[in-house]
């Protein structure tokens, strides 16, 4: 069978690959063809748009780089009509996904299966009924949201969330102890570590890896602060830690987590991730002005965090816009740093959230599904 697959950020290229792993053990003779990253590049597929070349963060940053996203989706389109797939799959990305998927419904011989359903339950809660007419079969992964699809007479598919297993068995694998990682990254074995996740977007990163910085100046003499890098932004970060005690790792995020005692995280799946490891986290998001004051009157939730969302109260701080700030930012860290009921209660609330998302199997059990679907 021949597979197109979408996914156009870094979260969506991790859980992609995962399912593309599995898909290629119920299909040995898979073609894959789509737009993704290094992990879906890593499991054999022949990614022709890497995400990190077009992947813009709010409404504004959109509209500015409008004419750029319009190539994009023509490109797609008609690469996806040249390439003939059996199947399409879209991960996640539902500003671009939708699209394709509207697109792509004109041809009646190509299912359309969707992983990570839109947000429709934040905003824009009219992408229902296009959900309805474009997509043959809905995969969620947030425990809420099947039954959220339900109400709308939509049956979504639901094997808990994959991030979960993914990081169990990376734990059990692939992590290594804290001597070893203090060692290969030449880390000051006597300090504990703070992480600073600024993002996977050059704009993310731009806005608040200086703030996390300043904020963490005043522990360099007592913890190792590590920035969870990402290759293709080296030059940004040599910017910002320029004159500074600083250690950017690149493409080792969860050995990270696994031996961090707090972490400064952007808003997004690094929460889930961080959460999952039981570090300790302050949830950190500011974009444009403009783009805030949109999406402060389109989004209709209590929390940004998908820590606090799943759980449905603030198990953990969220700083956002104006909020995020030297001294708001200094205040809450220094609480998790040295407040012991703080950190235990945080860590309780990760382990019920980490019992609400289990699940076994779950990129196998997904990949199954849609094999299904396609009569394989």
């Amino acid at each position: 069978m021949k597979y197109y697959i979408i996914a156009g950020e870094a979260s969506g290229d991790l859980h992609g690959a995962n399912l593309v792993k599995e898909i290629k053990k119920l299909d040995p003779d898979a073609q894959i063809r789509g737009w993704g990253g290094d992990l879906l590049k890593g499991e054999g597929v022949n990614v022709i748009k890497h995400y990190k070349d077009h992947n813009f963060m709010g409404f504004w940053e959109v509209i500015i780089n409008l004419r750029t996203i319009l190539k994009n989706i023509s490109f797609c389109k008609k690469d996806i009509s040249n390439y003939a797939p059996d199947a399409l799959i879209l991960i996640d990305f539902p500003g671009f996904n939708m699209r394709i998927a509207k697109y792509v419904s004109t041809f009646p011989d190509i299912p359309v299966l969707y992983f990570i359903a839109p947000q429709v339950w934040a905003w824009k809660e009219s992408r229902v009924k296009q959900i309805k007419s474009y997509i043959h079969k809905l995969f969620v992964i947030l425990p809420f949201e099947k039954e959220f699809f339900k109400k709308h007479k939509i049956e979504a598919h639901y094997n808990g969330h994959p991030l979960v297993e993914h990081i169990d068995n990376f734990i059990k694998k692939d992590g290594i102890n804290r001597n070893e990682f203090f060692k290969k990254h030449q880390l000051n074995q006597s300090k504990e570590i703070i992480t600073l996740l600024p993002g996977s977007r050059k704009q993310e990163i731009e806005k608040k890896l200086p703030l996390m910085l300043n904020v963490c100046d005043k522990y360099e003499n007592e913890y190792n602060i590590v920035i969870g890098g990402i290759s293709h932004f080296e030059k940004i970060y040599q910017k910002y830690t320029l004159k500074r005690n600083a250690t950017v790792i690149y493409s080792d995020t969860y050995n990270t987590l696994k031996n961090s005692n707090v972490a400064l995280v952007t808003s997004g799946t690094a929460t889930l991730e961080t959460a999952f490891f039981e570090v300790p986290q302050i949830v950190c998001y500011k974009s444009s002005w403009i783009s805030y004051i949109i999406a402060k009157n389109l989004v209709k939730v209590d929390f940004i965090s998908l820590v606090n969302l799943i759980l449905k109260k603030e198990a953990v701080k969220e700083l956002i816009q104006n909020d995020l700030n030297h001294k708001t930012l200094s205040i809450e860290l220094n609480k998790l740093i040295h407040n012991a009921e703080v950190r235990a209660k945080v860590i309780s609330d990760y382990k019920a959230l980490k019992n609400i998302c289990k699940g076994e199997n779950v990129s196998r059990l997904t990949a199954t599904e849609m094999l299904k679907t396609i009569g394989l």
